[in-house]
């Protein structure tokens, strides 16, 4: 039987299948390969015209994963890693894309897309016990269950500043960006956001353009990156031991390889913490969280890493205005995502690039010709818009979504979602969501939380299979026990002092709080394991109607 097509009964015009998938990045790719060799027929909606996910989209000059390559990929098959072949320790992303399309051709899993297509509409059919969604093509696909494969970075936002449609220059969004090329030669360019897209793309354009003016309302911290070239024999050291490696993702808080420690801050003496902040510095990478436990739960020292890097920024920065403007204050530093950077602060020290201080003069509206702020009048011919997501639940929002009664996803989330282990909706029958919002989310390995979640909703399904059973939800007691805990852990967390996506602050009316899971990875798949132990306390099942008869 062909797993793409299969037509519904009962004169509906709808395609009836196992399984729809909404969304081509890592998670759907895996989802849909996953239930297809459970021998599920499965169809996968992407609104892009392609694989990748965020990397299908984010094409921005230079674009990067600041996860190591080694984390951001797929450990489910041996075959692949052996046959993969990363060429930096932090891949960019025209290779994070060939990555994704080579998983697509081995697996052959285009064929279970319809691409260029968005979802518009997806409602739960309770007597049917079935979910049935509506395409914008306006297609009909009916299934049982239906995975919301739609990440958490995929719905981009715009600033909210006056004037944008009046701009008569380039206007360009770095979560959109074109396929084709863009020239900044001799161009007066300017950009909005300092998160780690802006520090890409400003780090890169800093050579590039005639002129280039950021626009920063808030200094993001950011840390030396360390990027370099694998060579080939540490390459194949990394493939003979790539299993290993693996299991130590899987057991790691972050989902990752990173070191975790258990050491304190104020377990060394001082000039000891100073070694290992310098050599996290030399280093580079994410090398910083992982040398003392406790900089996101104890406030003083969180303080002083944060001197720490602000001493660096002075030291680096040569303007002595600009380097104080571009030290980030009145937030932890890694309570915002933290960005790694190839020499961006060394970017300011150019002279045809100009940091515009917007909390110090702000930004009263965008002009046919470029930016006024309350000082004049900023001229430009590229206006780059690099101001982040409506995050984590932007995409599951983005559409109705109608489980149980009539409810729509958006009553349910009103002050802000819920869910159980971030994955299953009390209400919305056998819908589920890989890397969901109430999960590890952002705060770790997202492939490896992916993979974890798509394989506990594959056992989860061949479950209920295996016992006639027909849908299932969590109960209310779950959901609410475990948002107890979601919260419970971020009260301890200095994340929430930060105004960030992290905490839905950047999206104007969005209900805002630390929603994720922030236990760690391996205590999320504790969770995970315990609740598939405890299926009939936990999660509310509907028998199929013959084994009911019967």
């Amino acid at each position: 039987m062909d797993t793409q097509m299969q037509t519904s009964v009962g004169g509906t015009g709808a395609r009836r299948i196992d399984v729809i998938v909404v969304g081509a990045g890592f998670a759907g790719l895996y989802a849909t390969y996953k239930f297809r060799e459970m021998g599920k027929v499965v169809v996968g909606v992407e609104a892009g015209g392609d694989v990748g996910g965020v990397w299908y989209w984010n094409r921005y000059p230079g674009a990067r994963c600041d996860l190591m390559s080694v984390d951001y990929s797929y450990g489910f098959s041996p075959e692949i890693e052996q046959e993969w072949t990363w060429s930096e320790q932090f891949a960019a992303q025209p290779e994070i894309l060939a990555y994704a399309n080579f998983v697509a051709d081995k697996l052959d899993l285009r064929r279970n897309y319809l691409f260029n297509t968005r979802v518009t509409r997806a409602t739960w059919d309770d007597e049917a016990k079935l979910w049935r969604a509506t395409t914008d093509g306006g297609e009909v696909l009916e299934a049982p269950f239906c995975v919301m494969a739609t990440g958490p970075l995929s719905v981009p936002k715009d600033p909210d500043i006056a004037g944008i449609e009046r701009f008569e220059g380039q206007l360009l969004r770095a979560q959109k960006w074109p396929h084709e090329p863009v020239d900044f030669k001799g161009k007066r360019v300017g950009v909005i956001g300092t998160g780690s897209t802006g520090v890409q793309i400003i780090q890169t354009l800093g050579s590039q353009a005639g002129e280039l003016f950021v626009f920063q309302r808030t200094p993001s911290f950011t840390l030396p990156m360390r990027n370099h070239v694998l060579e080939p024999d540490y390459v194949a050291e990394m493939k003979r031991h790539y299993r290993a490696m693996r299991e130590a993702m899987r057991n790691n808080p972050t989902g990752g390889t990173r070191p975790a420690t258990t050491r304190p801050f104020f377990s060394l003496p001082p000039t000891q913490r100073r070694q290992v902040m310098e050599q996290a510095w030399i280093n580079g990478g994410h090398t910083f969280l992982g040398s003392f436990a406790d900089l996101l739960s104890n406030q003083e020292a969180n303080d002083q890493v944060a001197d720490f890097v602000r001493e660096k920024i002075g030291q680096i920065v040569t303007d002595p205005k600009t380097a104080e403007a571009l030290k980030p204050k009145g937030y932890p530093i890694f309570a915002r995502r933290p960005c790694l950077d190839t020499e961006y602060y060394e970017t300011y020290n150019r002279p045809n690039v100009h940091l515009v201080d917007v909390a110090a003069d702000p930004i009263v509206e965008i002009t046919p010709k470029g930016i006024r702020t309350e000082a004049g009048e900023t001229e430009l011919d590229i206006l780059i818009f690099a101001t982040g997501y409506d995050a984590l639940t932007g995409a599951l929002l983005a559409f109705d979504v109608v489980g149980r009664n009539g409810r729509t996803l958006k009553e349910k989330w009103a002050s802000g979602p819920r869910s159980y282990l971030g994955i299953m909706l009390e209400g919305f029958p056998n819908l589920f969501a890989p890397n969901g919002p109430n999960g590890p989310a952002a705060l770790a390995n997202l492939i490896t939380i992916a993979e974890h979640d798509v394989d506990w909703i594959a056992e989860l399904i061949a479950y209920m299979d295996g016992n006639g059973l027909r849908s299932v939800e969590p109960s209310a007691r779950v959901e609410d026990a475990w948002m107890d805990l979601v919260a419970m852990l971020a009260e301890k967390s200095l994340i929430r002092k930060a105004n960030t996506w992290w905490v839905g602050a950047n999206v104007k009316g969005k209900p805002q709080g630390l929603t994720m899971f922030i236990g760690g990875f391996q205590k999320y798949r504790e969770h995970c394991a315990a609740a598939a132990r405890d299926r009939a306390e936990n999660l509310v099942f509907d028998r199929a109607r013959e084994s009911a008869a019967a």
